[in-house]
């Protein structure tokens, strides 16, 4: 479900929309996270924030751990400073991860939903995710967190993160509301869920199916797939843009970024928006400008032989 901008000037672009949950939420492609928010003063988030909102992002994803909880109250903070009213934004969050383990116990679903409310200064979140798997998990108690968060309206949406479809299939037998997004790394040099569905039935590595197929999965049942880190490679190795240890990589990037007349990071996420999928990048930079670079990705369309390339040139083989 798209909302495409009308015929504008030329040079002017709207950040497109897509449908979450079945479309109840209209909410912006690209998301800006808020990992590394805390690193900012309040006067810088309040400007990032604007940013955001003026070139189209309305959802901005968060989570208790980020900066042990002061991502979040900044947010708050800069966002209150600014003016800004909360029916301008889509607050996301997640919970699960503590010192050392994971925790979907309703105790702590209900305290750590309580705590984010009030670091960011709302009554309501509208999309909660369960924060990485945990293997302890009693999925009765995870449904009676949720139904008590939604019922009191404190949270109004549900999903995961890093979760593979028979994870997701266990918290769906006994969960009331749709589980809508599962967030994910994903990069144009982090693509195990695209690589084994093209080397089905073969005896090589990247035939492996490591995740369920969980990028069929997702599709199938509807949840919004979000990347993250969606400019690095490896597990925080770095980011593969202008780095010499992907020069055929980066010269294909240029190459389109040039024929294009948008920035290296737009074609980056114009790669994962291309997919029919519908996915919602998560992108967590901290400067304005990187920021308008990233959104003009929402303002082009990769060609089928265009994407093809540049996977291609990340190192992956076709067979």
């Amino acid at each position: 479900m798209l909302s495409h901008e009308s015929i504008l000037p030329e040079g002017v672009f709207v950040l497109k929309n897509i449908g979450l949950a079945n479309g109840a939420l209209h909410a912006s492609e690209i998301s800006l996270g808020c990992m590394r928010i805390a690193e900012l003063d309040v006067n810088e988030a309040g400007a990032l924030i604007q940013t955001a909102l003026a070139e189209g992002i309305n959802f901005f994803d968060h989570a208790d751990i980020y900066g042990k909880g002061r991502s979040e109250e900044l947010f708050a903070e800069a966002a209150a400073r600014e003016g800004i009213g909360r029916d301008k934004l889509l607050l996301q969050t997640k919970c699960g991860i503590r010192p050392g383990f994971f925790d979907f116990s309703k105790e702590h679903i209900l305290a750590a939903v309580e705590g984010s409310l009030k670091r960011l200064r709302t009554d309501y979140i509208d999309v909660l995710l369960l924060h990485r798997p945990d293997t302890l998990v009693e999925p009765e108690e995870v449904a009676e967190a949720f139904d008590l968060l939604h019922q009191s309206g404190k949270v109004r949406h549900f999903g995961v993160s890093n979760q593979n479809p028979m994870q997701i299939e266990l918290l769906a037998k006994y969960v009331k509301q749709p589980l809508i997004a599962n967030q994910l790394q994903l990069s144009i040099t982090n693509t195990g869920m695209i690589d084994a569905g093209f080397n089905v039935n073969m005896k090589i590595d990247r035939s492996i199916d490591r995740d369920g197929s969980i990028l069929d999965y997702c599709r199938l049942k509807g949840i919004t797939i979000q990347p993250w880190s969606p400019f690095q490679y490896g597990f925080f190795e770095g980011v593969f843009l202008d780095n010499p240890k992907f020069p055929e990589l980066n010269a294909k990037i240029d190459e389109l970024a040039a024929a294009k007349g948008v920035p290296n990071t737009a074609i980056a996420i114009a790669w994962l928006l291309r997919h029919p999928a519908r996915m919602q990048p998560i992108v967590g930079t901290t400067s304005k400008e990187r920021l308008r670079d990233i959104c003009r990705a929402s303002d082009i369309a990769l060609t089928r032989p265009e994407w093809y390339e540049i996977y291609r040139a990340a190192g992956n083989t076709l067979p």
